[in-house]
């Protein structure tokens, strides 16, 4: 099935505002290399967090032309002034903000704009990873003048719309961008369909020195996972198993490292965190402790849940790892892999 950037984001909304099985019970799901200690539910704001996946965009400066079909919710400005409120009382205390797809006309634009924005210490914002065509020829002009920011982490270009062919990150100039990155020292940010994640793996192993980052846990469909079906509710937009392999598999690759990101705008109506659990554990169990972050992907989560809501909700499901591995996922590897200071 074709996931399209509309499909992404309508289906999410059909889940509505979580209800109160929110705060449900912790998950009985196995784990594996991240332990369990045993220890009592860690709250939201005693661990610091830094955000991998911040989203902003102030329509007064950048119009993104998906956002003509996004949701209501969306379809405004989101500046760092929300940010700061939206995140309130959740202890976020640095933010890499993540491209939003603008117009390819924009993408200096764009980047010079978070350059200025991560370089203002009074607010969380401290790197970016900014919006690139890495299937173009001018890709290397492009990225090369970032070259000796230390602002800039990273590219991505997201793969999933409906216009992207399976494939093209397949494609020999695409390769040769991803390669160059790897020589820049800069990361790329995957973000496509989860039944074209073999095409992830293919790709990483073409180019073993750079660091890619699985977006949104591979966009795994909590749906796929659940164990009874109501009444007409939604297909899942894939597999349960296939992803599960597909996960595995990418784990084994070292230079990959995955986000914890993304699950909760699709979540099914009335969700609590067992939904997002089989998804979350996964990938923790596979990646193991020292390759996955933190990403808020608001407001993109907004289509299901508050800010505070999805952090309280994957505090939940890693409640009873130990503490060092949370602060490992919510913070610390985000440091090291990031580069931030």
């Amino acid at each position: 099935m074709t996931i399209t950037r509309r499909d992404f984001l309508h289906r999410g909304l059909q889940a509505g505002c979580v209800g109160a099985g929110l705060f449900a019970s912790g998950n009985a799901q196995a784990v594996g290399p991240f332990q369990r200690r045993g220890r009592r539910p860690v709250k939201a704001s005693r661990l610091p967090i830094v955000d991998t996946h911040q989203h902003l965009w102030d329509l007064t400066k950048f119009t993104p032309p998906w956002l003509g079909g996004a949701p209501d919710v969306l379809r405004k400005s989101y500046t760092t002034e929300h940010f700061l409120k939206a995140t309130r009382g959740s202890n976020v205390v640095k933010a890499v903000y993540m491209e939003v797809d603008v117009d390819p006309k924009q993408q200096v634009e764009e980047a010079e704009h978070v350059i200025r924005l991560s370089k203002n210490s009074d607010h969380p914002t401290a790197a970016a990873v900014i919006s690139g065509r890495p299937n173009s020829a001018g890709f290397e002009a492009y990225i090369t003048r970032y070259k000796d920011s230390p602002y800039i982490k990273g590219v991505r270009q997201v793969l999933h719309p409906p216009e992207t062919k399976q494939g093209l990150c397949l494609q020999p100039q695409f390769v040769k961008s991803m390669q160059l990155l790897g020589r820049l020292g800069k990361s790329y940010d995957i973000c496509i369909r989860p039944t074209e994640l073999g095409d992830a793996v293919k790709l990483a192993d073409q180019c073993p020195d750079t660091r890619f980052i699985i977006d949104h846990c591979g966009n795994a469909d909590p749906k796929a996972f659940s164990k009874s079906k109501a009444a007409g509710a939604e297909e899942p937009w894939h597999q349960a198993d296939p992803w599960r392999r597909s996960i595995e598999a990418l784990a084994k690759r070292k230079n990959v490292i995955c986000k914890i990101s993304g699950v909760v705008a699709r979540a099914p109506e009335g969700w609590s965190s067992e939904d997002l659990a089989p998804i979350i554990n996964h990938c923790l169990d596979q990646f193991g402790p020292d390759r996955v972050v933190f990403g808020g992907d608001w407001p993109v989560c907004r289509i299901a849940a508050t800010y505070l809501q999805w952090v309280n909700a994957l505090k939940e499901v890693i409640a009873e790892r130990s503490l060092v591995d949370q602060k490992k996922l919510l913070h610390d590897n985000a440091v090291r892999l990031y580069g931030l200071s």
